[in-house]
């Protein structure tokens, strides 16, 4: 997420009143998630097992629970809850507006595009031309949807991130202040819910197509010219690179990346990265091939069994 001007650290430490480390004027432009920072953001880090891997990072502001060695050419934010401030940054910065009418008077529609009735449109979508979005759909604020895109009934983008902290009396969410960017030709079947980013886009590539009933997490980024089936479950943070097949029922974990051409037989678990150009199934996934291979033995073990039982006796 970046700020709409450039703030100073001693105006960021007032917003969620914490020490600071580094000179009053540093220029502060945005704050983001660590996979994603940029030179000028802020990021948070609330564990002493993630420590070095923020302070290292390209963020330039810091938000931590220790008061450390400040690397050159950065500053820190000292707070006793870093998760906390940066959600109070999120809803000082990208606060959340009610609506009190179906479509935004801020939303803009392009020519030719088709709004069938029942629809909510929130503040500041921005929808290509020629594009039908079904009845029952709720885009949410800040959407960005290109030329072309057929979404069917039921779906809804933007919702909020599945990204809490445990607590001791329950789970503390992380506010989400980032975007649904879908590209041109872009089709969307009934009841999908793809979540907005944290503080950045999830988006879905150019020509992509998805059936009914998927879920796509929040920051997750969809290549070009995807296809991908009923009641898969994408999870957050992932990586999908463009021509990439995925059948039914396929669930991943966070984090991973899908390399282009890859094509995930239906049920299948995608635990980790996988390479590109190459068919694979199961849970954990594993090149189709050899997984198939693995079954067919496996459906041999009990007459085996039996025929070691045999000579034993």
């Amino acid at each position: 997420m970046k700020f709409k001007r450039a703030y100073t650290l001693k105006e960021i430490a007032s917003i969620i009143k914490c020490e600071y480390v580094g000179d009053p004027l540093f220029k502060v432009s945005g704050m983001n998630e660590i996979h994603i920072v940029s030179e000028g953001d802020i990021v948070f880090v609330d564990h002493p097992k993630y420590y070095e891997k923020a302070l290292s990072s390209k963020a330039s502001v810091i938000l931590i629970n220790k008061n450390v060695d400040c690397p050159k050419g950065k500053s820190l934010l000292i707070s006793d809850n870093p998760f906390s401030d940066f959600n109070l940054l999120t809803t000082h910065f990208k606060p959340f507006s009610p609506s009190i009418i179906s479509i935004s008077e801020t939303a803009i529609i392009g020519e030719g595009t088709i709004v069938q009735p029942n629809c909510f449109i929130g503040n500041n979508v921005i929808i290509g031309k020629n594009s039908i979005i079904h009845s029952n759909v709720s885009i949410f604020d800040d959407t960005i949807i290109g030329n072309n895109v057929i979404i069917q009934s039921g779906t809804v983008l933007g919702s909020n991130a599945f990204y809490y902290k445990k607590l001791p009396n329950g789970f503390d969410q992380l506010k989400s202040g980032g975007r649904v960017v879908i590209e041109n030709d872009v089709h969307i079947g009934a009841s999908c819910t793809i979540d907005r980013g944290v503080t950045g886009d999830t988006t879905i590539g150019r020509g992509t197509k998805l059936d009914n009933l998927i879920q796509v997490g929040h920051d997750t980024v969809i290549g070009t010219n995807c296809l991908i089936a009923s009641q898969s479950g994408i999870a957050g943070c992932c990586i999908i690179e463009n021509d990439v097949t995925i059948w039914g029922q396929v669930g991943t974990n966070s984090g991973i990346t899908i390399g282009s051409k890859s094509v995930i037989l239906g049920q299948s678990g995608v635990t980790k990265s996988i390479t590109g150009g190459k068919t694979y199934f199961g849970t954990p996934v594993e090149e189709s091939r050899s997984k198939l291979k693995e079954l067919a033995l496996l459906r041999k073990l009990p007459g085996i069994i039996k025929e070691l039982k045999d000579k034993l006796t």
